[in-house]
């Protein structure tokens, strides 16, 4: 079965003033078309990480991932936010909804704020 998202060899280093954090460890993930997972493990394991890094939010300190056959880790920060717009959906856990608007229309704004 195709894989809708490959990571091969992701690390991911944050900078904490002078110390680098490696987050991420030479991670290789593959994630089947038509797949359910859930992502689960303690608090600072690195799974909002992964999901930023899976939903180009961010970019990894090395390694490649792809997502729907796309390198994303290689698309410039105009590109890539082109691809979010297209492909990506976040609900995020402190999110920012509009609160004069229903749940409904607090999804649906983003849709209407783009020309696809």
């Amino acid at each position: 079965m195709t894989s809708v998202v490959s990571l091969r060899n992701v690390v991911k280093r944050y900078a904490r003033g002078k110390q680098n954090v490696e987050v991420l460890h030479s991670l290789n993930l593959d994630v089947p078309a038509g797949e359910f997972l859930a992502l689960m493990g303690p608090s600072g394991s690195g799974k909002t990480t992964l999901l930023n890094l899976i939903g180009g939010l961010d970019q990894p300190t090395e390694g490649e991932v792809t997502v729907a056959g796309e390198r994303v880790d290689q698309l410039s920060r105009g590109a890539l936010a082109k691809w979010r717009a297209r492909h990506v959906g976040f609900v995020f856990q402190f999110y920012n909804l509009m609160p004069m608007l229903t749940a409904e229309r607090n999804i649906e704004l983003p849709l209407l704020l783009t020309s696809l």
